[in-house]
């Protein structure tokens, strides 16, 4: 899935935080980072996406039920 614009970062990592399942941020090169672990979200989140403002992320989540806490997020953002 596909998230544009996300501007909270803190709120994101905290509906990432919540989830139950696995989740993974997909980047261009094909590596995936286990979003779950605060160690990877910080890796991830400054080395490739330095600003206040991510302009577009593709992750990955296993569970359904964090497609839906996502999806939630999106909506509400």
């Amino acid at each position: 899935m596909k998230i544009y614009n996300i501007h909270d970062i803190e709120k994101f990592c905290d509906v990432i935080d919540h989830c139950k399942g696995k989740i993974s941020l997909i980047v261009g090169n094909g590596d995936r980072f286990n979003l779950k672990s605060k160690l990877s979200q910080y890796i991830a989140l400054t080395q490739y996406f330095g600003a206040a403002t991510i302009p577009e992320i593709e992750i990955h989540a296993e569970d359904p039920e964090d497609v839906v806490r996502l999806t939630n997020y999106l909506i509400s953002a």
